[in-house]
């Protein structure tokens, strides 16, 4: 299967430590690279994890709070010093434009290449990207502000050609992707060999979802349903429930209630509290709940 891959740059909360920059991650699939959230320190992370990461097409602002978009302004004039021509895409809330204008303004003239501002609506759920093989959607989250997840999801796969009977039939090359498509093979002497003889199943389409930062939602689930890999804040423990429902964070426990409620194949955590000094107390809340759960952790590069 082509590779469908997280980068973790950043996986802690508002106040940076020596252990976790803020959040950011790269999402790498079909060697497109799109990122997720661009906190402070956000460079010497792609530094960091030997990524070309001047190939980043598209980033995706989940809400405005700094320690998701404090890397942005560094990292448009950085691709500007390394002589960058192709577009950036931004994708977020409608206020940021206006001052991503004036810091561009003031710190990026001649620029050399164009950043695309793409607004999104964080009350609905829309795809606001496409291609061939990918879309990504808008999840509506609870927060402080205006606050989006983005859910990344392959398109429906085509099966896998059995060459033991492509080599049988002798089909030729230039039919193999027909073939792919649905299409029968007929021999010379007319005998129609069905598709499903020259073919395997296709490969489950893989999905992965970025939710961070949001209460606990118990109808999340739904939108989620059968994801392949989640990445769930979990700012706190049970421990700190109150703290949870005051600021509009969630708890290790209800990032695994909402892993569980859809059917997730795996659960990341991550957003951590700077008053852990451990996670590990995180990750085994989470486990009481959902069994296939992990930290995230700095330069952590997980497969979908």
């Amino acid at each position: 299967m082509e590779p469908f891959r997280v980068h973790i740059l950043g996986c802690g909360s508002a106040l940076p430590t020596l252990r976790h920059y803020p959040s950011a991650q790269l999402v790498e699939i079909r060697e497109k690279l799109f990122m997720v959230d661009c906190g402070e320190g956000v460079q010497m992370q792609l530094r960091r994890s030997r990524v070309r990461f001047t190939k980043v097409s598209h980033v995706f602002i989940s809400h405005l709070h700094g320690d998701h978009c404090f890397g942005l302004i560094g990292m448009i004039s950085t691709f500007g010093l390394l002589g960058r021509t192709a577009k950036l895409h931004i994708h977020a809330n409608e206020l940021l434009e206006d001052m991503l204008q004036r810091q561009m303004a003031l710190f990026c003239r001649d620029l050399g290449y164009e950043v695309v501002f793409h607004p999104i609506d964080a009350s609905r759920q829309e795809v606001i990207y496409e291609d061939r093989s990918l879309t990504v959607e808008t999840i509506p989250l609870t927060h402080r502000l205006p606050t989006s997840g983005f859910l990344f999801r392959e398109k429906p796969l085509l099966p896998h050609i059995r060459r033991d009977m492509i080599d049988f039939y002798g089909i030729p090359t230039s039919q193999i992707q027909n073939i792919k498509n649905g299409a029968d093979w007929v021999t010379e002497d007319g005998t129609v060999v069905p598709n499903s003889r020259l073919v395997t199943a296709a490969d489950q389409p893989r999905s992965y979802a970025y939710c961070s930062d949001t209460r606990y939602m118990p109808e999340l689930a739904k939108l989620l349903k059968g994801v392949s890999t989640l990445y769930h804040e979990s700012t706190y423990g049970e421990d700190n429930l109150q703290m949870a429902q005051k600021y509009n964070h969630s708890t290790a426990r209800q990032a695994a209630m909402t892993a569980r409620d859809a059917g997730a194949g795996q659960l990341i955590l991550g957003h951590y509290s700077s008053r852990y000094e451990d996670e590990n107390v995180l990750l085994n809340e989470a486990r009481e709940v959902f069994e296939n759960v992990r930290l995230a952790n700095e330069l952590d590069v997980i497969n979908v």
